[in-house]
């Protein structure tokens, strides 16, 4: 009688493929369970899959821009591919966010975000803005017109104080 002597490496396309097939199976998983597809819609609703989201989409339903935009219409910017790929980001750090449970409370926008909710307010009201405020370094639209997306600023523990309302 001979000895079977195992090859390791002809063990080694199943161990590849049980290792590829179970991550992706998670990723897929992950995907359809934090509502994946929902984050490529232009719904507003899909904002709130986080639950963090809930009081900002509350009070953008009774702020004065609630009939004329959406949350992407602001928070993203306009062209197809600057819109995805801030998706992508966003998608990225929320869920790094929170899944590691390591974002502000109450949620903050951030700088590259400002920046794209800047651009947006101007690209929007270009037609009754003065050129002048827009290129000599007026405030930022919100500094003046911060109820008009999501209505009056509130926290958890009554108003917000001006030092939460900076970027971070």
């Amino acid at each position: 009688m001979q000895a079977i002597e195992a090859d390791p490496m002809r063990a080694l396309p199943a161990i590849a493929s049980l290792a590829v097939g179970a991550t992706l199976g998670l990723g897929l998983f992950t995907f359809d369970y934090a509502e994946g597809l929902s984050y490529l819609s232009e719904d507003p609703r899909a904002c709130v899959n986080c639950h963090i989201m809930r009081p900002q989409y509350d009070s953008w339903q009774k702020a004065s821009h609630h009939t004329s935009a959406v949350c992407v219409d602001c928070h993203l910017p306009a062209d197809f591919v600057g819109k995805y790929l801030a998706k992508a980001r966003n998608g990225w750090f929320h869920s790094k966010g929170f899944t590691l449970q390591d974002f502000p409370e109450p949620i903050l926008i951030t700088p590259p975000n400002a920046e794209i909710l800047q651009a947006n307010c101007l690209r929007c009201h270009e037609g009754i803005l003065h050129e002048a405020s827009a290129s000599m370094g007026a405030p930022r639209c919100v500094s003046c017109h911060l109820d008009v997306g999501h209505g009056e600023q509130v926290g958890l523990g009554g108003a917000l104080h001006d030092s939460e309302l900076e970027p971070r």
